[in-house]
């Protein structure tokens, strides 16, 4: 086909970017695609309202129809969210023979199977590079270069508003509520940052990738998400004093046959490579069984790397419709979904325990964690004139989550014991 046609969804801060990146980069994908590709109508809520990308007045509509149902339309590009309104809508799109390229991670973490299912019955690419960590190609590496390999590993900085929180703490020592501000001042966070701060939007982005990378139909609700609200500076402070860096991180593992998925705050080794990941930059560490270590860092977000991923999508619609190909490279989950128990998930951990100031508290503490098969690798105590309860760290050896689980339990119930502060994994 010499000339493709695009119905765009979208025209905000990502749909501005891809405007602009097929003007601007027009000859080099006439060359890469052998096709013109051309804008033929972008879906906006106002077609009156001003923006700052030039766009011809004719190719504006408010009625989805124009672009869904067009018969003049070869490739779908949305960028513009929502979930049950746009489902329908790409569903409808791949069911009249359109290809699909979308950023929406809401949608592909809540029905990306469904969508998959549908392109693959029509022929169709469903393309979504941009859902996950922005301008870093990391589903391309998923589906492409780690084909040949069992991946065993996933750790993933994939939301800049809470990274760039921690960076500032940790940088700074100032407080969350503190950062919070000035993060929403800088346009990082939502007025409503819910979503980014407790840990909702990275844990779709860890369903994507953990559906991907272990081939299994791993879904939101299978992720135990938990955010960064309870983070203090002081827990920040005590693991800077042991090595470690405080980060919000998607873990992706497997164990034989069975995978665990979750997004919590972590202790990061500060020789590990995602400990020096700070500002609103992104990073995934994939571990493959044959390859080894590999890590995939750059911008996670913004209007021009989102856009750079949409393209990149477009473009492989592209070559495949010239090779007649499309629909063939879906990448859908084959494999049966078994999810480990806490039983079988395990790691060391972090503690932080405020207790009576007083003799033979640590010997009852150390009796807790020896009952549970839980051994300790450090137990530190540092002064802090701020707190009249003694401050305890512990470090255990690896353990399995239940066994932790019944430990923080039994701690708490000790009279010695004022609080469990603060429970972290530890990686690396």
């Amino acid at each position: 086909m010499d000339t493709i046609r695009i119905g765009l969804m979208g025209l905000g801060t990502v749909g501005s970017g891809v405007v602009r990146i097929l003007e601007n980069h027009r000859d080099d994908l006439l060359r890469q695609t052998g096709s013109h590709i051309e804008i033929r109508k972008i879906l906006v809520q106002s077609t009156e309202k001003l923006r700052d990308v030039n766009v011809p007045q004719h190719l504006l509509t408010t009625d989805p129809e124009d672009i869904a149902g067009a018969p003049d339309i070869d490739v779908v590009v949305e960028v513009m969210g929502g979930v049950p309104q746009t489902k329908l809508l790409l569903e409808k799109a791949l069911r009249s023979g359109k290809h699909v390229v979308t950023a929406n991670k809401d949608l592909m973490a809540l029905h990306g199977a469904e969508l998959l299912s549908v392109a693959a019955e029509q022929g169709c690419d469903i393309f979504y590079e941009a859902s996950v960590a922005g301008g870093i190609p990391i589903i391309r590496a998923l589906t492409e270069s780690f084909s040949s390999d069992r991946i065993m590993r996933m750790l993933g900085i994939v939301n800049g508003t809470t990274n760039f929180i921690l960076t500032k703490m940790s940088l700074e020592g100032a407080s969350y509520e503190e950062v919070l501000k000035e993060a929403q001042a800088l346009g990082y966070a939502e007025a409503d940052p819910t979503s980014d701060v407790e840990g909702l939007d990275a844990a779709r982005k860890m369903a994507i990738l953990a559906t991907l990378g272990f081939r299994m139909n791993v879904a939101l609700s299978d992720v135990e998400a938990k955010g960064i609200t309870g983070v203090t500076k002081e827990d920040i402070l005590y693991g800077q004093r042991l090595g470690y860096e405080l980060k919000l991180l998607g873990l992706a593992e497997r164990d034989g046959d069975s995978v665990s998925v979750s997004v919590q705050p972590a202790m990061v080794r500060k020789s590990h490579p995602l400990a020096s990941v700070n500002g609103v930059f992104n990073a995934v560490y994939v571990y493959g069984e044959a390859v080894g270590e590999t890590m995939f860092y750059g911008q996670g977000a913004g209007a021009m790397p989102t856009a750079t991923s949409v393209v990149a999508d477009l473009v492989s619609v592209v070559k495949n419709m010239r090779l007649n190909v499309n629909g063939q490279r879906l990448s859908r989950p084959y494999k049966e979904k078994r999810l480990q128990t806490d039983d079988r998930i395990r790691g060391k951990f972090f503690l932080l325990l405020h207790v009576e100031d007083r003799a033979g508290v640590l010997a009852q503490i150390t009796q807790v964690f020896a009952k549970h098969d839980v051994s300790l690798e450090s137990v530190l105590q540092h002064p802090n004139a701020a707190n009249p309860s003694a401050e305890i760290i512990i470090i255990t050896h690896d353990a399995d989550q239940a066994s932790m689980k019944n430990v923080i339990a039994e701690c708490e119930n000790l009279d010695v014991v004022n609080q469990v502060k603060s429970v972290y994994r530890v990686i690396g």
